[in-house]
């Protein structure tokens, strides 16, 4: 995996809550992938990655973009985080509305739940996919297109 910062400003002192933007892209599924996030903070952006995958699914690469957005958060010293996103499943599987049968998606549910106990408070909600332009277009450049 490749990882490309695009962006990152100083975050305000003492402000540790944010919201982020996550989109993961698939040509083919499975086929070339990539993941992008955007943090803000305040309404301005704070940062913005992109993280090419190579060969993988569409579903995978949702997670990959929601890890890549919690880490990065972390980094940044934010504890409290709302994340958005256009993936109905990743949403629904990390509600509990759905269960995570798939063995790949497993293992990155897992570590999602283990980087969820740094934050004081993690919040995952479902954007129709026109609100989630930014994340989307880093997924796809990730990607390759």
């Amino acid at each position: 995996m490749k990882e490309f910062m695009m962006s990152k400003h100083t975050l305000p002192e003492n402000d540790n809550s944010a919201e982020a933007w996550i989109d993961g892209a698939s040509s083919g599924n499975p086929g070339p992938a990539g993941a992008g996030a955007v943090i803000k903070v305040s309404g301005r952006k704070a940062g913005e990655w992109q993280l090419a995958l190579g060969e993988t699914t569409n579903n995978i690469a949702e997670y990959q973009g929601l890890l890549l957005a919690l880490r990065k958060a972390l980094e940044m010293g934010i504890h409290s985080l709302v994340v958005y996103t256009d993936s109905e499943l990743l949403f629904r599987q990390m509600k509990g509305i759905y269960k995570v049968r798939n063995p790949g998606i497993a293992k990155l549910y897992l570590e999602v739940k283990d980087l969820e106990r740094s934050f004081k408070i993690l919040r995952i909600e479902h954007v129709p996919r026109e609100l989630n332009k930014e994340a989307d277009r880093l997924a796809r450049k990730a990607r390759g297109g």
